[in-house]
């Protein structure tokens, strides 16, 4: 029988490829990083953050964790203080962030903290993941430290937990929900970031799938299909008309992280990329280098990513962004047959015809998720 020590010691179980003084920039998804990049260029930042670290909780958050969690050490959680301590030598982070498994049934992890990140992950995951899985979870939170996303996941739960609090106040729930539905907007494309990071440490394509796969449909592996999970994806972007393109929106504001689906078709779609392949060879932007980025062009690939997206979107909405930019005629036309589903077979020619929808019209079926995923 193989002892807890000797088990400790084949971690990793195979030879993962380093990355020495790699930059977030590398792997950061193009609206995550002009958003990091013009953050941290602006005169005063620091500044500011460090006046509001004073308004925030963070020591009583880090004695939370210290009092109630399982702190991962080489006697708590071993197999998950190696994958930490891999990660990091992986990713190349010099200090390895302070991880707790907290009791939640709930499959999640986060990030934290202002001066220094913390790691917690929840033992809904652990006990929902294999190795390898948890391998990319690890190297996903890692790769949240190393982009600095900590301090601003902590301002969003300090700043969701404050607009509860003032709620009864009028307009001061209005003000601070701009602020929190915006860090949530700059969040959700952090995440994309950061499940490229899991994907580099993990370097296992099939892990990343499966680890999300059953984020969203629980521990019943035999039951699922990653190719079928992705075609999830691909319906969901392009089916309904502009009325489901609105939906989705709504259903997406409240939440921190994309749709599942989303992530999975979109950490994909990277490992395919010559951008991905161009790491794995070694040829990536450099930490030493971040001090010469230009905001500039980080702005303009980011504009250059959303004209790219909104081109190659089949989403309903955005294709009818895509023919607005275009200069495309008859878009009133356009936009209604959009909302009604109208004139799907084309002009037919003979007598004018009411501008509305053909039959009744009646309530659209809003039911749908209202619970946020992991």
């Amino acid at each position: 029988m193989t002892s807890s020590h000797e088990s400790r010691n084949h971690v990793p179980s195979r030879q993962r490829k380093r990355f020495p003084g790699i930059s977030s920039r590398a792997y950061e998804h193009p609206a995550d990083r002009s958003a990091l990049v013009a953050l941290r260029r602006l005169s005063g930042f620091d500044t500011v953050f460090k006046a509001l670290s004073g308004l925030l909780p963070e020591r009583s958050l880090r004695l939370l964790f210290l009092s109630d969690s399982v702190r991962v050490s080489d006697a708590q959680f071993a197999h998950l203080n190696d994958m930490l301590r891999d990660a990091c030598y992986i990713l190349d982070l010099e200090k390895v962030p302070p991880m707790y498994v907290n009791q939640d049934p709930k499959p999640n992890a986060m990030c934290i903290g202002l001066d220094e990140p913390i790691i917690v992950v929840t033992t809904g995951l652990v006990e929902l993941l294999d190795e390898e899985e948890m391998r990319a979870v690890v190297g996903h939170e890692v790769g949240h430290a190393l982009s600095g996303h900590a301090v601003y996941r902590t301002i969003l739960l300090f700043l969701t937990s404050l607009a509860l609090k003032v709620a009864w106040i009028p307009l001061g729930n209005v003000a601070i929900m701009a602020i929190v539905t915006a860090l949530r907007e700059w969040f959700r494309k952090s995440e994309l970031s950061a499940d490229r990071a899991g994907l580099l440490v993990g370097q296992d394509i099939q892990a990343s799938m499966r680890g999300l796969m059953k984020i969203a449909g629980g521990n019943h592996l035999h039951e699922m299909n990653v190719d079928a999970f992705l075609a999830q994806a691909d319906e969901y972007e392009k089916s309904g008309d502009l009325r489901d393109s609105v939906l989705k929106i709504l259903n997406v504001l409240p939440r921190s992280h994309p749709f599942t689906t989303v992530r999975a078709a979109e950490l994909k779609k990277w490992s395919e990329t010559r951008d991905h392949q161009r790491i794995m060879d070694g040829h990536y932007p450099r930490r030493d280098e971040d001090k010469d980025t230009s905001v500039t062009d980080s702005f303009k690939e980011s504009a250059a990513h959303y004209a790219d997206s909104v081109r190659n979107s089949k989403d309903p909405l955005m294709k009818l962004v895509g023919d607005i930019a275009g200069g495309a005629g008859d878009l009133g036309g356009k936009l209604r047959d959009k909302f009604t589903g109208g004139a799907k077979g084309g002009a037919t020619g003979g007598s004018a015809r009411p501008s509305g929808p053909e039959g009744p019209e009646g309530p659209e079926d809003s039911r749908g998720p209202s619970a946020e995923g992991s």
